[in-house]
């Protein structure tokens, strides 16, 4: 008896590689969008810092300054070179983590972002945590009670949450949890190194306050393509073969209605990340929020320009993981 010998399907090896290689392309496409908007956010940036009517050396010397000494000051900043020289120049130093001198303080700017970033970080890291648990949880209670009294529940409050702003539950918070029940440090910040549980008391709270609206927005988008999911015909076949109701909703409904949640988390992170300064000023967190608004107010333009250059290149890096994520893992974005 000859043996049967399995030829594999002609182009089932070349559509396989296509499809990684069409992942790879959309990557590449993303990074040179991060590139070009890189570029574009960072030269604004520079610029409305140098082209602001503050005079950085007049403000560094004085009222008693004479114009002798003002010209000085800028040709020892760099100031009277033309504006694109000065936006280079910046920017290559910034790319060998050199982000200038504050001109108020004499600090690195570098160092202090690098006191400052972890701070953000660890608030978005945890809002978004709880952002996904809460509103993925609410989101698939929702949709698996479409219609009941559970449903409506989710949907009245996602829709109450998703017009709160953030501060205002940071002070109710406070209130209920640092006024009254004295459980939870009302501010200040302790890094996760010196003492972890310290650390995750400390930013607890304001993590919670701002994920709230996010959930809202995950557990709305989330409940909505759900239910239209678990309406489609593969769905109800797994569940008429007798796949079980969980193995259906895993494996099958949640990776299909999946992308609108996540395109959510796309843009909610980052603007957790560039929106926390009412929170940072609530809780007397020593953030990056925080310390651009301070330099802001004594017109430090060192120290904006490197804060806000952070800040976009931290929200690029967001959004091109979260969309490299959404292209591969959603079968979606994959068509």
């Amino acid at each position: 008896m000859s043996a049967v010998v399995a030829v594999p399907r002609p182009g089932a090896a070349v559509a396989e590689t296509w499809r990684l290689s069409g992942w790879a392309r959309r990557v590449l496409r993303m990074l040179v969008t991060t590139a070009t908007v890189f570029l574009i956010t960072s030269f604004g940036t520079y610029a409305l810092g140098a082209l602001s009517k503050t005079n950085p050396a007049a403000a560094v010397l004085g009222e008693t300054a004479t114009p002798a000494d003002i010209t000085r000051m800028n040709h020892q900043f760099g100031l009277d070179r033309p504006l694109l020289v000065q936006y280079a120049t910046w920017l290559g130093h910034a790319f060998t983590g050199d982000l200038g001198t504050s001109y108020f303080t004499s600090i690195p700017v570098a160092a202090s972002v690098r006191q400052a970033l972890p701070v953000d970080l660890g608030i978005t890291g945890l809002a978004a945590l709880f952002a996904v648990l809460i509103g993925g949880t609410a989101g698939i209670a929702a949709a698996l009670n479409g219609g009941g009294r559970l449903d409506r529940s989710v949907t009245a409050v996602c829709s109450a949450l998703s017009t709160i702003p953030g501060f205002v539950i940071g002070i109710v918070l406070i209130v209920v949890f640092s006024a009254t029940l004295r459980i939870l440090p009302a501010g200040g910040y302790v890094s996760f190194g010196t003492d972890p549980v310290q650390w995750f008391r400390c930013l607890l709270m304001p993590s919670f306050a701002l994920s709230l609206t996010l959930a809202a927005h995950i557990a709305r988008q989330l409940r909505t393509s759900l239910v239209a999911t678990l309406r489609e015909n593969y769905v109800v076949g797994a569940t008429v073969r007798g796949l079980s109701q969980r193995r259906v909703l895993l494996r099958h409904a949640l990776r299909n209605a999946m992308g609108p949640a996540l395109g959510i988390l796309t843009v909610g992170v980052p603007a957790l990340l560039s929106g926390s300064v009412p929170t940072e000023r609530i809780f007397n967190l020593p953030g990056v929020a925080l310390l651009t608004l301070q330099s802001a107010e004594r017109h430090d333009i060192p120290v904006i320009q490197g804060t806000l250059l952070v800040t976009v290149t931290t929200v690029l890096v967001c959004n091109l993981v979260l969309g490299a994520l959404l292209a591969r893992f959603t079968p979606q974005a994959r068509r």
